[in-house]
């Protein structure tokens, strides 16, 4: 084998790399859920007693809309009550739910200090819950009234540990990156359905979910509950299962650098669970599910390696026919298209083509910053609320 035979092997490898986790494995799931069928015994008879969860900090602005929002749902109001963990807030927030537990005896305050994150404000009001079910919802999440019965109506099968909702961002300025985000989270909603259908969910979203409380296990601060806690579940030999009908609305992040500073934080502490959850990344322990974690999250975060690396190669290969020059022709394009969204001209930059390569542009990028950062041991536990 000649160097330049050599090198067109490992260009095609690096991009079925890169390209794996986005395009052929969502394929691969869809098509092995239509043969495996695994379905949920649900039922809308099932209602169980329902503790909601919400932490936050500094979030006066939304948190009375969104406990009034749980307690007003479709569900009957004996069975569910509402905490809210106040980080250490040092705005109304406390006076605000106070206010309201003061005329409703389903909510209650809880008060964390010193300021310690989301996480531990969740180990802490985990031991308060009444409910069999526990609902996180995140301080300016606004539920359908449906949205917990939908929920729990999957805990009528006892395989069902953890069930997470359908997340709606919508984009009211028509912003570049908040039209990106939107069409993120419907491939990734697409993406959670193929995966209930194959067995479990790879991935949360922490604002419209649901555990069995006997499930729950305490987590460290510095770890993500929206991915440690399903992992965890899978662990214990339960189901984590996606409810479509389970909606919650929220706006996308507006700005390039709100969204980037978000997506970096995620990257960041979901690294630093699949290093804490490795074990379950072991093929000959949980099979099926190991190949998920690998395809969904491990080699999604680092795709931008072999990505990088293929494109490095392509130039090196202008001599060796057609499609390479095809392949450095649509690398330029990419680059002028991501240019045009960040300065200009706009009939180019705000184009569909435009926003779509700028944000898949935005999350490589925000992954090889927290890869890099946790290879230097880097956590993050605590952030500003809406702006990453």
């Amino acid at each position: 084998m000649n160097r330049q035979t050599m090198l067109e092997w490992i260009f095609w490898i690096l991009l079925l790399l890169g390209v794996y986790p986005y395009v052929l494995y969502p394929i691969v799931v869809k098509l092995l859920g239509g043969v495996l069928q695994r379905r949920i015994a649900a039922s809308d008879d099932h209602l169980p007693r329902v503790t909601v969860i919400t932490a936050a900090f500094n979030e006066a602005a939304h948190i009375e809309a969104t406990v009034q929002n749980k307690l007003q749902q479709d569900y009957p109001a004996e069975l569910l009550d509402v905490i809210v963990v106040s980080d250490e807030s040092v705005d109304s927030t406390d006076e605000i739910v106070a206010g309201i537990a003061a005329e409703s005896p389903r909510v209650r305050l809880l008060r964390q200090v010193p300021r310690q994150g989301k996480t531990s404000g969740l180990n802490l009001a985990m031991p308060e819950a009444r409910g069999d079910i526990v609902v996180f919802a995140d301080a300016n999440s606004i539920y359908r009234p449906d949205t917990i019965r939908r929920l729990v109506r999957n805990f009528a099968d006892p395989q069902v540990g953890y069930v997470t909702g359908k997340m709606v961002y919508v984009n009211p300025d028509g912003s570049l990156v908040g039209d990106g985000c939107s069409a993120f989270m419907r491939y990734e909603n697409a993406l959670r359905a193929a995966e209930t259908r194959v067995g479990s969910v790879i991935g949360v979203d922490g604002g419209v979910d649901a555990v069995r409380r006997t499930l729950y296990r305490p987590m460290r601060a510095d770890q993500l509950p929206d991915f440690v806690l399903p992992l965890t579940v899978v662990e214990q030999g339960h189901r984590v299962v996606f409810e479509p009908e389970a909606n919650l609305t929220e706006d996308t992040l507006t700005t390039e650098g709100s969204e980037y500073r978000m997506r970096v934080r995620v990257a960041l502490r979901a690294l630093w669970a699949l290093w804490d959850k490795r074990g379950l990344l072991n093929p000959f322990r949980y099979g099926l599910f190991a190949w998920q974690l690998w395809s969904h999250k491990v080699l999604r975060y680092l795709s931008f390696l072999p990505l990088a690396a293929a494109m490095a190669i392509n130039w090196t290969l202008l001599d060796a026919g057609p499609v390479y020059v095809a392949a450095i022709a649509g690398q330029i394009v990419f680059a002028i298209f991501v240019a045009a969204a960040l300065i200009g001209p706009r009939v180019i930059g705000q184009s569909s083509l435009g926003r779509y390569c700028f944000y898949f542009a935005l999350l490589n990028w925000a992954s090889a910053v927290a890869f890099t950062r946790f290879l230097r041991g880097q956590k993050q536990v605590l952030w500003q609320p809406r702006v990453g």
